[in-house]
């Protein structure tokens, strides 16, 4: 059977499910080696896509504005079964300092709010929206950074906590789940083992992320079907009997 007739047959292509990833830098880096994006993908292989649209230096008040061009209302709207918001990072900059990224904390409530409702609004329920807030800020390392680019401290970890109460707040009133790693991390007194720089994630951080994170999605996620065939379970006389036969491995 030609490939072109197989299709016809068929009908139309198969459906597969993602994940979609939209944050900030933290986001972004999630697929550099050990991340916590490529550590999920590789527990939902052959389940669903995971897609990183992370952006980095962008703030909520950007992040608003470009979901829409990110994620219609479309198949690929129907076929999202999680999507994560992680902001915040950005937005907590000082303004005195840092006012290109800085948002105020009333107005990054206010778009997380916004990004969630946009959300519903193309049919992705608030059982599959996870806010992630921003991690622990490591104040002595991530001031060396500013300073090997010539500028002053730029965050501060009580600031960023402001935002990441206000995300756990945005969460709680728009009824979606939320990861409140600003807290979860401070728990170990010694939280810089889970940054790099003191502001993006070590090896042992995004171990924590992806672990943290699976806690929350493995009933929802890991329940989803492999899809096509085992290889073993192809009839290798009639390979077109398991491939077109069935879209889904039970």
């Amino acid at each position: 059977m030609a490939l072109a007739e197989a299709v016809a047959a068929r009908g139309r292509a198969l459906p597969w499910p993602r994940v979609v990833l939209f944050g900030d830098s933290i986001t972004e880096f999630s697929f550099q080696e050990g991340g916590w994006g490529a550590s999920l993908a590789g527990r939902l292989v052959r389940k669903c896509d995971v897609v990183n649209r992370g952006f980095s230096g962008y703030n909520t008040r950007w992040a608003k504005l470009i979901l829409p061009r990110l994620i219609g209302k479309s198949a690929a709207a129907e076929s999202t079964v999680a999507v994560t918001i992680f902001f915040g990072a950005n937005d907590s900059a000082l303004k005195d300092v840092n006012p290109r990224q800085h948002v105020p904390l009333e107005e990054y409530a206010a778009n997380l709010t916004s990004m969630v409702h946009y959300l519903k609004s193309i049919d992705i329920t608030e059982d599959r929206i996870i806010l992630i807030t921003p991690p622990p800020l490591q104040e002595s390392a991530w001031e060396k950074e500013c300073l090997a680019k010539g500028d002053k401290l730029n965050r501060r970890n009580a600031t960023t906590g402001e935002y990441a109460q206000a995300c756990v707040r945005v969460a709680r009133d728009c009824g979606t789940d939320v990861l409140d790693l600003w807290t979860l991390m401070q728990k170990d007194e010694d939280f810089s083992c889970y940054l790099s720089d003191g502001l993006h994630l070590s090896m042992k951080g995004n171990n924590f992320l992806v672990g943290q994170l699976w806690s929350r999605v493995e009933k929802r996620l890991s329940a989803l079907p492999s899809l096509l065939p085992y290889w073993r379970d192809v009839d290798p006389q009639h390979p077109e009997v398991s491939l077109l036969g069935g879209a889904l491995q039970q």
